[in-house]
């Protein structure tokens, strides 16, 4: 890596398998040969971490002495719920769980972005890994993925709660009534469509910025020298941009779960259109 341009596009370079084994990119954007084995893993372990804390503390609830993790947890439980309790009517089981799990996963993956960015690249480097997303989140693929697997309870519990044909009614009369069906086939489908897309495009584009920046102050010190000037300026920086980007992580992970349960309840919810 001479320049920053390859310093740059090293980093942003996932551990992938069937990519071309020039450019270590997949061959096109939609291309269902690649697969990004630093994504999948960083976010399954991060599941799996997830799961193993809740089971252990599941084991070891005490509500005469809770533990500190058992009060974080509950912490965060009681926030969730508020949300659920003040967006969605009626009652769903799936919910709460859902938004819990969808807000503390991204959150993880999200903060990943933290941990420097030379760090675990730098690590693996040493078992023969020469390239390293570290971010799951700062990866198209798994932003869409996320935001897919929203749309597909969406269309679910449209059907579920609607039935076929009062969900297709709903593509021919809303917003404008019936008269104007067409109008309305393509405004509604375009307003469903948006709703993954916005989902998936929001966390990615906020979580690559905030990578790239880290990035970009990362080369004051990998390319300026161990001059008197450049490496203090490094920390300073660093240091600032992860104590503001603490609240962009959270902040993403908080909007992805809402707008998760605002599109579900906006699909629990029976239009009578005339």
């Amino acid at each position: 890596m001479d320049t920053p341009v390859e310093y740059i596009q090293h980093h942003l370079t996932n551990l992938c398998v069937g990519c071309d084994p020039i450019t270590h990119k997949p061959s096109s954007l939609i291309d269902s040969s690649a697969f990004f084995i630093d994504s999948f893993l960083i976010s399954a372990m991060l599941a799996g971490l997830l799961m193993w804390i809740a089971w252990r503390v599941g084991r070891k609830l005490n509500a005469d002495e809770p533990s500190g993790i058992q009060n974080l947890l509950e912490t965060i439980i009681e926030f969730v719920n508020q949300q659920v309790k003040d967006i969605f009517p009626g009652f769903n089981p799936i919910i709460g769980p859902l938004a819990l799990t969808i807000f503390v996963w991204v959150f993880l993956m999200n903060t990943m972005d933290l941990i420097p960015v030379d760090l675990l690249p730098w690590l693996f480097g040493f078992a023969g890994v020469h390239y390293l997303k570290v971010v799951p989140t700062t990866q198209l693929d798994v932003t869409f993925g996320l935001a897919a697997s929203v749309f597909a309870l969406i269309v679910y519990y449209n059907i579920k709660v609607k039935g076929v044909l009062g969900y297709a009614k709903q593509f021919m009369t809303h917003p404008f009534g019936i008269w104007l069906f067409p109008v309305n086939i393509v405004m509604t489908t375009i307003e469903e469509v948006a709703k993954p897309v916005s989902l998936g495009l929001r966390l990615f584009g906020n979580m690559f910025a905030g990578e790239l920046l880290f990035m970009l102050i990362a080369l004051l010190g990998a390319f300026s020298g161990w001059s008197l000037f450049a490496q203090p300026t490094q920390v300073v920086l660093g240091s600032l941009w992860a104590i503001f980007h603490i609240l962009v992580v959270t902040l993403q992970a908080f909007i992805f779960m809402l707008l998760t349960i605002v599109y579900l309840a906006l699909a629990h919810e029976e239009h009578d259109e005339h």
